[in-house]
């Protein structure tokens, strides 16, 4: 039996199953809904549910989300359990890196990002989800003040492509596709993993900065499935 437990973001499911598959890590992988990140709130009651849940049966728990909106609320609970938290503020970053986030937020702080979920998902999660559908004036109050559309890709995919820029017309918003890959999120799993980590820290990182670009979707299938 594993004696790691990761707790994912649903967003993250399929890049955290590669990653733990190709590395032939031993751990067990439980997702919760990416849908959480419409009620922040949710995201730590339910975290905390499922944590706790897990603390007696696994030494090390490990909990891939970012701050994601909740404002600090994730540190107690992770120092409460003894749990680990990817570093990062957000899936946004830890996929296009430390280096090039910080680039486009001071160069066009009026970005939006898409990742591959999001492109998938984006009429559930954004359209239906924030109620666009319902109300097509909130679409003005919610990305008026955008001002560009940057897709961090992970695997290059002509029909994502084709949705994305579906996306960039309906949000009135120039597209920019960057093949990021994995970003430094596999970089940064492996540090909770392979290292000797305290319970409910942050790995300290300075990592060089790095460009990766996303190669030809991997041949290996993806063999471990996503615990409930």
């Amino acid at each position: 039996m594993s004696t790691t437990a990761f707790v994912i973001c649903g967003a993250l499911g399929a890049e955290v199953k590669d990653i733990v598959d190709r590395r032939g890590w031993d751990v067990d992988i439980y997702g919760l809904s990416a849908m959480l990140h419409l009620y922040p709130k949710r995201i730590v009651e339910e975290l905390g549910v499922k944590l706790r849940a897990l603390r007696p049966r696994y030494e090390k728990l490990v909990v891939v989300y970012g701050d994601c909106g909740t404002g600090g609320r994730l540190e107690p609970l992770l120092n409460e359990v003894g749990a680990a938290r990817v570093r990062g503020p957000h899936c946004y970053e830890m996929l296009a890196g430390e280096e090039l986030f910080q680039q486009v937020s001071d160069d066009k702080p009026g970005t939006f990002f898409l990742t591959d979920w999001l492109v998938r998902n984006f009429d559930r999660a954004v359209v239906r989800g924030l109620g666009l559908d319902r109300d097509p004036e909130l679409k003005a109050m919610i990305f008026g003040n955008y001002e560009a559309l940057l897709y961090l890709r992970q695997v290059p995919n002509p029909r994502l492509a084709v949705k994305a820029r579906e996306i960039a017309e309906y949000l009135g918003l120039p597209l920019e596709i960057n093949d990021v890959g994995l970003g430094e999120l596999e970089e940064r799993l492996a540090e909770l993993v392979c290292d000797d980590v305290s319970p409910g820290s942050h790995v300290p990182y300075a990592l060089a900065p790095r460009t990766t670009s996303a190669g030809a979707p991997k041949e290996n299938p993806l063999g471990r499935r996503l615990r409930a």
